[in-house]
């Protein structure tokens, strides 16, 4: 571990970029061979160089809310994205401004306010917003043509599923969350919904999302709406020893060091499973753009660097680039940074300003920072 707090306390900024436009930047994936891919507020898809966060092209298509974008594991040229407009599409990465080589639909009541991509690269899933009584889980088979549309899961949650995320290694693992408070686990080798559901974890508020992480990825991390945080361990299922390993309510009281010091945080942007490290970063920020880098472990959250000067409102979203031993955050002011130890900022560009006044971005974006996605309860049919 002290190789990567060395490379954490050791980053700045070497690299900024800004659309021409603004918008916030919602979520980012990387493909290893040099892409980074951006979704925003104004349903762009945005393509970058990794090392230089040079513009490469972008594409557009979809009609609602984008709600992510993976890469495919074993084709990464291939590129999905999913959107409240009800569609995954894929696209081609060597082809930046073409049409979605891929559509896939299902209902058209159906609106994705979260996806994933199995690690087979076989399934799709997307969670759906509520219709009328229910929710729904999604299926394709990617490899199929004519959409793949395997079926759904429509028991398990009652409120709108606010992100699904498949196991790392186990290509039939799925875990889910929602809105009424539940994570579910289930194992789609089984089939039918009521015998694929392993487990359901509570955590008593809305929640925003999931990560999977521990050595052999059997802990789930979960955060709320309302900053709340839970680990638990799933290995214990089959034990008497409860499934967590820590959790609070509210992940702002929190103090950040030892001591008892540190400025806490606002929101909690996500976590992620540093496999090369064995360890759970956590990434929260301050309303100002700040932010602090954490690890989680059964002991709480313990502030291992805070990165300042670099963004000017809500961050959105980050990944850690094991590879180029780099971070890279994007957020609400539009800006997308690249963080590396002993980083030198190549462009003279200045720290933007908030874009909270920008009317028309707050009726693209929800003004929470979790999803970029957002309920058009008026007008909206659910037939």
């Amino acid at each position: 571990m002290e190789g990567l707090e060395e490379k954490l306390k050791g980053l700045s900024i070497a690299r900024r970029s800004r659309p021409k436009e603004p918008t916030y930047l919602l979520d980012v994936a990387l493909q290893p061979a040099g892409l980074l891919a951006v979704t925003c507020s104004d349903l762009s898809i945005h393509l970058h160089d990794k090392a230089t966060l040079n513009p490469v092209g972008e594409y557009r298509g979809h009609g609602g809310p984008l709600c992510g974008v993976v890469f495919s594991h074993s084709s990464p040229d291939l590129i999905y994205s999913g959107s409240a407009d009800g569609t995954v599409r894929g696209w081609d990465a060597r082809r930046p401004g073409s049409e979605a080589a891929q559509v896939f639909k299902s209902h058209r009541s159906h609106c994705y306010c979260s996806f994933d991509l199995s690690c087979g690269d076989a399934l799709l899933c997307a969670g759906t917003e509520q219709v009328q009584e229910d929710s729904f889980l999604v299926f394709w088979d990617v490899r199929k043509p004519g959409g793949g549309l395997l079926g759904t899961y429509s028991e398990s949650h009652s409120d709108d599923v606010t992100q699904v995320r498949f196991h790392p290694r186990e290509k039939d693992r799925l875990a889910s969350s929602s809105v009424d408070g539940l994570v579910n686990v289930f194992d789609l080798s089984r089939g039918a919904e009521e015998e694929a559901l392993l487990a359901t974890c509570n955590s008593d508020s809305s929640v925003s999302s999931v990560c999977w992480s521990g050595a052999e990825y059997t802990q789930l991390l979960c955060l709320g709406q309302d900053e709340g945080l839970h680990l638990w361990d799933l290995s214990r299922l089959d034990t008497d020893e409860p499934l967590a390993v820590f959790g609070t309510s509210d992940a702002r009281g929190l103090p950040l060091t030892a001591d008892g010091g540190g400025s806490g945080v606002d929101y909690l942007v996500g976590g992620r499973w540093l496999e090369e490290a064995q360890k759970l970063l956590v990434v929260g920020g301050k309303n100002s753009g700040d932010l602090h880098l954490m690890e989680c472990d059964g002991g709480g959250l313990r502030l291992l660097r805070s990165l300042e000067g670099g963004h000017a409102s809500t961050v959105r979203c980050f990944l850690w680039d094991a590879a180029g031993e780099a971070l890279v955050t994007g957020g609400e002011d539009a800006q997308l940074l690249l963080w590396k130890p002993g980083g030198r900022e190549f462009s003279g560009g200045k720290k933007r300003e908030s874009m909270k006044s920008e009317t028309s971005l707050r009726l693209k974006s929800r003004p929470h920072k979790k999803h970029g996605y957002e309920k058009e309860k008026a007008g909206k049919s659910k037939s």
